[in-house]
């Protein structure tokens, strides 16, 4: 017999800067994270950077996080699966200005 927990899933929105030096967590601003992203949004490598920089800074895996909202504009819904809204938070804060 399984017992299997059911996970929430967690949604942020989030701002994206493309063409950027590095990629960047800058901070939240009214409920939006602020982000940089090195890869130009021409045909969808931004969006391909962004999960990888996400994946990374939230330890998940790439298939736990997908972009909801936004593919073609700077603001996105991402959701998360696997984590908690406080650990979300907690990650991309301790990320800021690396």
């Amino acid at each position: 017999m399984c017992v299997c927990m059911a996970t929430e899933n967690i949604k942020i929105w989030v701002q994206v800067q493309p063409n950027a030096r590095g990629n960047e967590v800058q901070g939240e601003k009214d409920g939006i994270w602020q982000l940089k992203i090195a890869a130009p949004p021409v045909k969808g490598k931004a969006n391909q950077e962004l999960v990888k920089f996400l994946g990374d800074v939230l330890q998940v895996r790439r298939s736990n996080l997908e972009i909801e909202k936004g593919l073609t504009g700077r603001r996105k819904l991402i959701v998360f699966r696997g984590l908690s809204l406080a650990q979300v938070r907690a990650r991309l804060s301790n990320a800021v200005g690396e």
